[in-house]
């Protein structure tokens, strides 16, 4: 039986083989560059509710929720005094739904720089639209692939004393959960910034725009809130000194120590 003759190799011929060869190369590393990522990426496990708890979820544009509090009969979110003016309405991503409106942003007495801005802390709140209270889960923060966090009854917010070096620190800015450990501590007061901070404290995270305003937890307790990015990492202000100056109380049970309203009413 006789041998069929095989075609000479032409260098067209090649050329064509060889850019198959790579098309199919380039397939590859492309399926496993947008494939892998989605696969390793950490997913939610948790679900969200509705209303959402916002605290420690993306709140509003470039701002971040930091925990849920109450002056008197008033649920409010806090945030970040450099996000919004107080009267700003914030609304959820479908441009519709209010969520609330921006208080006022937390200011000293008094202020040793005639030239800055003087607060304890970079908080400020939004009172939260009625319809979009999370009653029954006001002492959550949504940590997106962190999990949910309860803040224990009882539980009191940080201070700056209350923070120490090289201890665990999580956020959950843009709804991207980080953690890193305290680096250093000291108060904000620099030609560049027109705001005075008595403490600030630095943490190994990295941090952008957005994270602004966003909850911060130190050892699993409210600690601060987000405020500044020092060569990209995390700045944080104290809770506890924000809270007291704005007469705000941090909510430690479901409802925050109020009676819910009625379904319906």
């Amino acid at each position: 039986m006789g041998h069929r003759a095989t075609e000479p190799s032409t260098p067209r011929v090649r050329a064509v083989r060889l850019a198959i060869v790579g098309l199919a190369g380039i397939l590859v590393a492309l399926t496993a560059f947008l494939v892998v990522p989605e696969i390793t990426r950490p997913h939610r496990t948790t679900p969200i509710y509705d209303p959402p708890v916002l605290a420690g979820q993306h709140l509003w544009r470039y701002c971040s929720g930091g925990f849920y509090a109450r002056t008197g009969d008033t649920i409010v979110l806090t945030s970040s005094g450099h996000c919004a003016l107080e009267g700003r309405v914030a609304t959820a991503p479908d441009g519709v739904t209010v969520r609330g409106v921006f208080g006022p942003a937390s200011r000293s007495e008094t202020c040793p720089y005639p030239d800055k801005t003087c607060a304890a802390s970079d908080i400020n709140y939004l009172v939260v639209e009625p319809s979009q209270i999370p009653w029954g889960r006001l002492n959550m923060v949504d940590l997106g692939v962190g999990g949910y966090r309860t803040i224990e009854p009882g539980t009191e917010p940080l201070a700056c004393q209350d923070v120490g070096l090289n201890v665990p620190v999580e956020i959950n800015g843009r709804d991207i959960y980080r953690t890193g450990t305290v680096a250093e501590k000291g108060d904000n007061n620099h030609p560049e910034d027109g705001a005075y901070f008595p403490c600030m404290i630095a943490a190994a995270i990295k941090v952008g725009t957005g994270d602004s305003g966003g909850a911060v937890l130190v050892r699993g307790i409210p600690a601060g809130v987000t405020s500044r990015s020092y060569g990209g990492y995390l700045g944080f202000t104290p809770l506890a000194e924000g809270l007291d100056e704005l007469g705000l109380t941090l909510c430690t049970e479901p409802d925050c120590g109020l009676v819910p309203p009625l379904a319906g009413s």
